[in-house]
């Protein structure tokens, strides 16, 4: 099984949206999909796992390195509607990930910080639905 994603750039914030099941089998996917956020951004991302079914132990590892990677780039990351069967437990040399219980808190909180810029992006796989 793997996941599916798409990443859209809003207001100066990078979400990206992750679907299906972050295990072992879909994790070096989801580096893939990290790897294509820093290409195309230079803002905090926003992890979007509303539709995440779950995740493993190597999904949320994966989770973590995305963290150290956006967070050498300069770009801090968030977490919006973590999996209920897990929770993402940073190391001691990890960054802090604040984690919402859904998107629309996350935009909330970013758009309380401030940060207003126009225009949209969006990029996905092929399995994303229209």
């Amino acid at each position: 099984m793997t996941i599916e994603w798409r990443y859209r750039i809003e207001q100066d914030l990078g979400i990206l949206s992750v679907a299906g099941h972050l295990g072992p089998d879909a994790a070096h996917r989801f580096i893939g999909a990290v790897g294509w956020v820093l290409a195309r951004g230079t803002g905090p991302v926003v992890v979007d796992l509303t539709e995440l079914r779950g995740w493993s132990t190597e999904g949320r590892l994966a989770v973590a390195e995305a963290a150290r990677r956006l967070a050498a780039a300069g770009r801090p990351m968030e977490l919006a509607a973590i999996p209920a069967d897990g929770s993402l437990v940073p190391g001691d040399d990890d960054p802090a990930v604040p984690v919402h219980c859904d998107l629309a808190a996350a935009l909330a909180a970013r758009a309380s910080r401030g940060g207003e810029a126009e225009g949209r992006q969006e990029w996905r796989t092929g399995g994303w639905p229209a």
